[in-house]
């Protein structure tokens, strides 16, 4: 299992050091939400601090959620900024399949992020854009939500149309709520991401927080997920940005 905290949770006085504490805990992604105060309520940050993020760390894979009205108008500033993967809301882009396409064209890995009441039907012609799905497991928008149960048949349901698209080395992100109590559950029902914010800074030291996460994935993953797991372990950060 990959685990992507999410730093809407770090400490934002002392932000290089939470990245270098991440470094020698073992993380290898960071989940970057990126709001606009129109898509949802709040607004948090943008380009320049990304950019600043990446001048700290070279190891990091800077996984970016655009929870943002229009994303299109901006994948090219997010990747000079220091993106590694963008995620796009189905709900958020009138041409979702020419926006992942316009992803991967500037070096970035494509996701398609959907809401906790989105049908995924659309999956069934945009798999083959796609390197991960989002599944939301809360309302977008605000930290520390409980996680919405119904989400693990939405994890299901999601892995069962990747795989009769013939996608299934295509990663599942889940955000909002994982914890080490259920992570065995989302892993099983398809799971290979896990954003954690407040589960994963909230209860340092991070290297066994870490584990904790992992232990518990370990005892629901099948061969497909470790092969897709180890494939998404090569994606080296800042690729876009050597291109």
């Amino acid at each position: 299992m990959i685990l992507s905290p999410s730093l809407l949770s770090a400490d934002f006085s002392r932000l290089a050091d939470e990245l270098a504490a991440l470094e020698a805990a073992g993380i290898s992604w960071l989940h970057l939400d990126i709001m606009d105060g129109a898509f949802v309520p709040n607004i948090t940050f943008g380009q320049p601090v990304i950019k600043s993020l990446r001048k700290r760390s070279s190891k990091l894979f800077f996984d970016v959620h655009l929870m943002i009205e229009e994303p299109a108008r901006y994948l090219e500033s997010f990747r000079d900024a220091g993106a590694d993967m963008l995620v796009i809301h189905a709900e958020a882009d009138r041409h979702p399949q020419r926006t992942l396409s316009e992803i991967r064209r500037l070096g970035m890995k494509a996701g398609l992020a959907f809401n906790p009441g989105t049908d995924i039907a659309s999956l069934r012609w945009l798999a083959p854009d796609l390197d991960m799905v989002l599944v939301m497991s809360v309302t977008p928008g605000f930290s520390g939500q409980k996680f919405i149960p119904q989400s693990f048949d939405k994890i299901r349901a999601t892995r069962a149309m990747l795989n009769a698209a013939g996608a299934g080395d295509v990663l599942i992100q889940v955000d909002g709520g994982a914890c080490p109590e259920n992570t065995a559950q989302l892993v099983a029902a398809g799971a290979d991401v896990l954003v954690s914010g407040s589960a994963f800074f909230g209860h340092p030291p991070y290297d066994q927080c870490h584990q904790k996460f992992q232990a518990a994935a370990q005892a629901a993953a099948d061969n497909a997920h470790n092969a897709r797991c180890a494939a998404a372990a090569l994606w080296q950060p800042g690729r876009a940005l050597k291109k």
